[in-house]
């Protein structure tokens, strides 16, 4: 068992944080936005739009029939497990991998939450061009982890080799 007090548990206000401001903005969406419906914020580039997703990323497996809620369900906790004990054993010294790790795992308990309570993910982000060319709906949890998986990469180049013990 890890010594927590030497682990990176302490960026974990950077997960909750995360969690409330999705939490959050899913709930205005839901109280503001009628399904699929396009709100421009800057026209022919981005809009908020209501909008389900029961399966994966950019829709993986949405048709699936029901089991991938649970299947997503199980991978969302497995997969934060992991993350909670790999930001324990991180030393304490460790700035970025802590962050992004936290940050992933804040989007990933967000979405959890989603599945688990309504059975699917509420997407309410939308960029566009024009109206010809559409990319998936998405959220805060989603940015999220995208933002936490590109510092992930950013931090391998970036830090130097941990010495042997």
């Amino acid at each position: 068992m890890p010594d927590l007090r030497q682990g990176s548990l302490r960026w974990l206000w950077i997960a909750v944080l995360v969690i409330a401001l999705d939490l959050l903005t899913k709930w205005v969406a839901l109280q503001q936005l009628e399904l699929y419906q396009q709100v421009p914020v800057i026209d022919g580039l981005f809009s908020f739009t209501l909008a389900f997703n029961p399966g994966a990323a950019f829709s993986f497996l949405a048709d699936a029939g029901g089991w991938q809620r649970w299947f997503f369900t199980a991978i969302a906790v497995g997969v934060s497990a992991m993350l909670l004990i790999w930001m324990a054993r991180l030393p304490r010294i460790k700035r970025l991998e802590p962050i992004a790790l936290a940050l992933i795992l804040g989007g990933a308990l967000g979405n959890l939450y989603d599945r688990i309570m309504h059975g699917h993910v509420v997407d309410f982000i939308l960029v566009h061009w024009q109206q010809s060319w559409f990319f998936p709906a998405f959220n805060l949890a989603d940015s999220s982890i995208t933002v936490g998986a590109a510092l992930l990469i950013l931090d391998m180049f970036i830090s130097k080799p941990d010495k042997p013990a």
